[in-house]
């Protein structure tokens, strides 16, 4: 692989793993339009760690206090509405993992084919757009977090394990269908991408060891990396703010259009 492909596929990750278009989808669409096959493997490997390293960079602050929260549960009586709060979060990424956990290792096998093929990535396309141009029409309620709309929400998150369905924006749209508060719901869709990213880098670890790239590809695979790391970072503060002003349909409009141009160019070009 060369540094010039590993820095265009690091950065496409690194914005579409957080922007609701589909990294996947996106990966799949440019690995093919660069001729980007071989490698493939060590390059998900690496640039999903990127991508883990910028939302735990970005939510660093809420990850100290949800993992200090069990503690602080356990060794005082009287404890802040605060630490429940986040201890609260502690289970429900926990039911909100579930789902995906369980597609992730029952249908690995099934799912890994899906990504030969290019054409169903473009259908899949159509439904993200779908979803994003709907979430424009979902009216914010009171509805507090619980387990039961964590649960629905790891199942869209489970859902986009599929290519070219997004994982924030299938998640998010689902919150916001719960009536959930946007802000809060896109915070949690981030946190718990935290778990579905490093599953699928652990899953792919035993590959990675088989066939571990040379010297020199790791210098590019780096390359990559970081430029998904820094493009990751920025993108979740960017979709952050996008949620907060109620604007996903344009990304609806986005996939729409890459869709159709996709479509067109299989079939005629």
């Amino acid at each position: 692989m060369d540094l010039i492909k590993a820095i265009i596929l690091g950065l496409i990750q690194g914005l579409t793993e957080f922007l609701p278009v589909s990294s996947s989808g996106h990966l799949v669409i440019f690995a093919e339009i660069l001729n980007f096959t071989e490698e493939g493997i060590a390059f998900e490997v690496f640039v999903h760690f990127g991508t883990l390293l910028s939302v735990l960079v970005a939510f660093r602050k809420d990850i100290a206090k949800m993992l200090s929260a069990p503690f602080q549960m356990l060794s005082s009586k009287n404890v802040e509405q605060e630490i429940r709060e986040y201890w609260l979060w502690d289970l429900y990424i926990i039911v909100g993992t579930i789902p995906a956990v369980i597609v992730g290792l029952g249908f690995k096998d099934t799912i890994e084919g899906l990504f030969n093929n290019v054409l169903l990535v473009y259908f899949m396309l159509i439904i993200t757009g779908a979803i994003m141009f709907s979430a424009q029409f979902l009216k914010e309620k009171t509805v507090q977090f619980n387990y039961q709309n964590s649960f629905l929400i790891g199942i869209a998150q489970a859902f986009a394990i599929l290519p070219g369905i997004s994982r924030s924006g299938s998640t998010i749209f689902t919150g916001l269908a719960c009536g959930l508060n946007r802000e809060k719901v896109a915070r949690f869709s981030f946190l718990l991408s935290i778990p579905a990213i490093l599953g699928a880098v652990v899953l792919k670890t035993n590959d990675l060891i088989k066939q571990p790239p040379s010297a020199d590809e790791l210098i590019n695979l780096s390359a990559g990396t970081i430029v998904a790391f820094i493009s990751g970072y920025f993108a979740i503060f960017w979709l952050l703010d996008i949620v907060k002003k109620g604007k996903l349909q344009w990304f609806g409009y986005y996939c729409f259009i890459l869709a159709a141009a996709g479509i067109t160019w299989y079939f005629f070009g």
